[in-house]
């Protein structure tokens, strides 16, 4: 019998995390399109890292006549939800359609949803302590490619050569 593939997922809730994280709720004020694409970056950049999948929803509860709408991008999901559905509602429901074996992590603050999210067995982190593990991800990353920057600009021949082997290169370049 063959095992069944788990997964590991990031559920965010979208206008939760950018009103909880002063960057983006600062920005949201000036152009809420902004904030969200920045925080989906930020998704984005953790769930690659990390190998988690990820979906973020920002829920539509307002729109008038607004139908869910989907949205794929490397390593996310992007959920609108439709017209009088909570992200809230949207993730409970999410969260019953995967295994009992998938790892499951909600991000939101929203103590109500924290209490749902538990007993479907998933784990919750704050919009605060997301914010610390994506600050520590960018910081992996940033070293990451300085570290690679480094090796790619210094990758010379008299590196990797003895001292006796480079005199005798040097002599020959002389003589020459």
């Amino acid at each position: 019998m063959a095992k069944k593939k788990h997964h590991s997922y990031l559920i965010v809730d979208g206008y939760n995390i950018i009103n909880d994280w002063e960057e983006l709720k600062a920005l949201s004020v000036e152009d809420l399109d902004a904030a969200r694409e920045r925080l989906i970056h930020y998704i984005i950049e953790y769930s690659q890292y990390h190998g988690k999948r990820a979906i973020v929803v920002f829920d539509a509860y307002n729109v008038k006549g607004g139908a869910e709408k989907r949205e794929n991008r490397k390593y996310i999901t992007i959920v609108y939800t439709k017209e009088h559905q909570t992200a809230d509602s949207y993730i409970e429901k999410f969260i019953s359609t995967l295994s009992k074996y998938d790892k499951i992590q909600v991000a939101t603050s929203d103590y109500a949803e924290q209490q749902i999210i538990l007993g479907k067995g998933a784990t919750r982190i704050s919009a605060r302590e997301l914010k610390l593990y994506l600050d520590e991800t960018l910081t992996k990353i940033k070293e990451k490619q300085q570290d690679n920057k480094k090796r790619i600009q210094r990758n010379f021949l008299e590196d990797r050569l003895d001292d006796i082997t480079l005199s005798k290169l040097e002599n020959i370049r002389r003589k020459h």
